[in-house]
């Protein structure tokens, strides 16, 4: 019995040594840094020392680039008590601004709060900076070190990553992933001292419960993807004149997203450089669009899915049709036939052939589709303030709304709801999740990947397959008369143009032009969806973001070495 006891506290002691030495390596070692900085710290009065967790890029090689991050620099404070007593404060402020600009009234000003043991003078000075005032030994001066948020790639990946600020007292994430990820990011710096036992054994418990731990984010964004991608943005929106353009680059099958932007964009370090607050709006997520055409192949692949046509049935095309006393026509308005196929209709994006197909599939079976396309839903994409979609017409008992929902008008969504449901076409048949952040590294050592989610099948792979085709063909032999197909490589794409909406009706010369692709069509790595709003002396999205799409689509297939997947395509045979 004896014996058992002795094993047994022997095991308690060994058991609370090993807690004991844990923590004395994550206090001296992973955390030395922090505390050595609490313990500086308590002797600066007024001191407010910042610190917050990473948020990194990842390149193609898996190696990390900092998006977000912490950078090292002093502070030049004074004591305007000891200045007042001992020296010549003139003479003070002339061998400090030999060493680093002051402004002279802004200085004399704080140094006459002779009842005040602390005032920053100067914020963010360099190490070398910070020397030269440490060696002029002036009493009632010093450097401190500081801490602040810096963003390296200034615009890169902004709407993103968002940034920090104040809100009333608050400081914390306003936007992006700054906003989204703030349990992880934040750093709780409430004293220098902690009580060992009570901190030890509070870690154990959030790490048993599961709780979200401090730590870094490393997001899904490839940088040269995103630069790729903000570079044509911009080209877009200043040569037409545009409000603005934006842009998404996908894996369809996992929902990791490569690229995000908008363009104009601002640079984090500087926000309120901005001229207006709204440039801060992910309008990718928030804001919802009428999209046009690129909403015709969810409609077939409806139809091909629900076994009511095919690529090759044929409709007699009237040009112009009329439902419930209403009437909607082609783009050009015109009748382009009897014996039309459905082929035809999407390379010429006939709209009256996607009422057809409604009508040939029935208005419920037509709604349900697209309800399985997630079009009603929120995609759960880890950035706050994720917008709704406007999709009650999907339930109206007239033909109207759902022969205009079948070719983009009517409903209205967010531009990651149409990637998450135009991936469908691309991945075979699945809902996937858009998601942003590809790992949590805690700062005791764990990591949490994120899980890729995939819902039940929308459509059948062979759906999914033969409505690549069909984009392929649209690619192949409609798109700028197939003059910008790649020999080597098959495109699936579909362009969108559609009116902006206002109250009570559409503006008249006011146009949203919208292009999404994927590629290589039957084993898609990317998709691509691009937008831009209300360009000027142009009509149709084919004119404003087809060079943009081929432009990315090579750079994707060059950078990631995707092998290609034809000899060549094949001779038309669309009727």
């Amino acid at each position: 019995m004896i014996e058992r006891r002795l094993r047994f506290f022997s095991i308690c002691i060994l058991l609370v040594g090993a807690v004991l030495i844990g923590r004395l390596y994550m206090v001296q070692i992973v955390h030395g840094e922090t505390y050595k900085e609490k313990a500086e710290r308590q002797y600066v009065v007024g001191a407010n020392f910042f610190d917050r967790g990473s948020i990194f890029f990842t390149a193609k090689d898996g190696s990390l680039v900092p998006g977000a991050t912490i950078k090292t620099g002093f502070t030049l404070a004074i004591n305007p008590q000891v200045l007042s007593e001992n020296s010549d404060i003139e003479n003070v402020f002339q061998r400090l601004s030999e060493i680093t600009e002051i402004d002279k009234e802004t200085f004399f000003i704080k140094a006459g709060k002779t009842s005040d043991p602390y005032e920053e003078v100067v914020k963010r000075l360099p190490l070398d900076t910070a020397n030269k005032i440490r060696d002029l030994k002036i009493p009632g001066v010093s450097v401190y070190s500081e801490k602040w948020r810096i963003y390296p790639g200034e615009e890169m990946a902004a709407h993103t990553i968002g940034f920090v600020g104040y809100k009333g007292d608050e400081f914390a994430g306003r936007y992006g992933l700054e906003r989204m990820y703030e349990p992880v990011l934040v750093r709780s710096r409430d004293g220098a001292f902690v009580n060992f036992f009570a901190e030890v054994f509070s870690n154990i418990e959030k790490s048993i419960e599961g709780e979200s731990l401090e730590g870094d984010i490393v997001t899904t964004i490839e940088p040269t993807v995103e630069a790729a991608l903000e570079g044509e943005l911009k080209k877009v929106t200043e040569k037409y004149g545009s409000e603005f353009s934006g842009g998404i680059i996908m894996d369809p099958k996992t929902g990791e997203i490569y690229a995000m932007a908008l363009y104009p964009s601002f640079d984090p370090n500087t926000p309120q450089k901005a001229k207006d607050s709204s440039v801060f709006r992910n309008k990718l997520v928030e804001d919802r669009y009428e999209m046009g055409s690129i909403i015709k192949p969810l409609t077939l692949a409806a139809g091909i899915d629900a076994g009511k046509i095919t690529a090759r049935t044929t409709y007699n095309d009237p040009g112009c049709e009329t439902l419930n006393k209403k009437t909607f026509c082609n783009y050009d308005k015109k009748s382009h036939g009897r014996a039309v196929s459905m082929q035809v209709a999407l390379n010429k994006s006939l709209n009256t052939g996607m009422s057809f197909a409604v009508r040939q599939m029935g208005n419920t079976t037509f709604a349900d589709y697209m309800f399985k396309f997630g079009v009603a839903t929120t995609t759960g994409i880890d950035i706050p303030n994720e917008g709704s979609s406007l999709v009650s017409n999907l339930s109206s008992t007239r033909d109207l709304e759902h022969a205009q929902a079948s070719f983009g008008q009517g409903m209205a969504i967010t531009p990651i709801q149409a990637v998450r449901a135009l991936s469908v076409l691309a991945n075979g048949g699945t809902l996937v999740t858009p998601h942003l952040v590809k790992e949590i590294r805690h700062n005791i050592g764990t990591k949490k990947k994120t899980e890729i989610q995939k819902s039940d099948q929308v459509i059948s792979p062979e759906t999914s397959e033969e409505i690549s085709r069909m984009l392929t063909a649209v690619v192949d032999y409609s798109l700028k008369d197939g003059k910008v197909r790649l020999e080597n490589y098959s495109l699936a794409a579909k362009t969108g143009t559609a009116q902006i909406a206002k109250a009570g009706g559409y503006e008249e010369d006011q146009f949203l032009h919208s292009f999404f692709g994927y590629f290589p069509s039957y084993d898609a790595k990317f998709i691509i969806f691009l937008y831009t709003y209300n360009p000027k002396g142009v009509q149709y999205a084919s004119e404003t973001l087809t060079d943009s799409f081929i432009g990315l689509s090579k750079f994707m297939i060059n950078y990631y070495d995707i092998p290609p997947d034809r000899e060549a395509p094949p001779p038309s045979t669309v009727q």
